[in-house]
């Protein structure tokens, strides 16, 4: 299928690795102009050119810290106009309830919520002007099943989803849509940590740790970043036009409710 993207324009946020760099890379491979973003120089650098190199696309590497208003600022001067706007950053650690204090609840407000809400601010006068406009939110699956030991994801990630919900209704009209792709169980560099935590604690190998992870899925498998960045692909596309406002779990069919 073509997307209808071809000459487009991006910002993927903390793309040099993980879900996001293989979102930069599904939207390359359709002709967008992308880019990329992390705080590493080298490793940004480094995947601006492997992006470049396999889609033969226009690859823009920019280093900056989302969660200071600088290293937005430098985001929004390299892609001024962005047809596309894919928000992602580095998730709180899990941890207890009892030792988040004041600090430790503002550090993940300003990572999970205000860096991403920030950034849409900035570009979604110009979307609703241009009248074409894509927004995708890489979120996480603890939005639709809490857990303890992430609350601090969940509240961050769920009340960016909570105020893009709202704002979805109010652009849609203007041919901008508003999506959150939520995780779980992708095989990534955070899911070989979460493993990590999981065999330190269980005292098993952290392979142990990975093949039950795989056994929790329905799918008896983890997903791959490929397979979660065509679905960032889709949303981002001309066809999905009519689809905004909703929250799409990429996790092989595990979740047990309904909505």
């Amino acid at each position: 299928m073509n997307l209808g993207l071809e000459g487009r324009k991006a910002i993927v946020c903390a793309s040099s690795r993980g879900l996001g760099r293989a979102c930069a890379l599904a939207l390359a491979r359709e002709g967008v102009t992308v880019v990329v973003n992390g705080r590493d120089v080298e490793r940004v650098e480094a995947t601006a050119a492997e992006v470049r190199s396999a889609t033969g696309a226009d690859v823009i590497a920019v280093a900056a810290d989302l969660c200071v208003e600088d290293g937005r600022q430098r985001l929004l001067a390299a892609c001024p106009e962005p047809d596309i706007l894919v928000t992602n950053n580095g998730g709180p650690a899990p941890g207890r309830f009892e030792d988040w204090d004041h600090d430790v609840w503002l550090a993940a407000l300003e990572q999970n919520l205000l860096a991403p809400v920030l950034l849409i601010r900035a570009v979604i006068g110009g979307m609703r002007v241009r009248r074409f406009g894509r927004i995708v939110n890489i979120t996480s699956a603890m939005v639709k099943s809490p857990h303890p030991l992430m609350g601090l994801s969940t509240a961050a990630r769920s009340a960016l989803t909570a105020v893009c919900k709202g704002l979805s209704r109010e652009v849609a009209r203007d041919n901008v849509t508003i999506n959150n792709l939520l995780p779980e169980r992708i095989d990534t560099d955070r899911q070989r940590f979460m493993a990590g935590l999981q065999a330190a604690a269980r005292g098993v190998s952290v392979e142990q740790a990975y093949e039950d992870i795989a056994a929790s899925i329905a799918a008896n498998r983890l997903g791959t970043p490929d397979e979660f960045a065509a679905a960032c692909a889709y949303l981002c596309s001309a066809q999905a036009g009519f689809v905004s406002g909703q929250n799409l779990q990429i996790d092989g069919g595990s979740y047990v409710g309904l909505v």
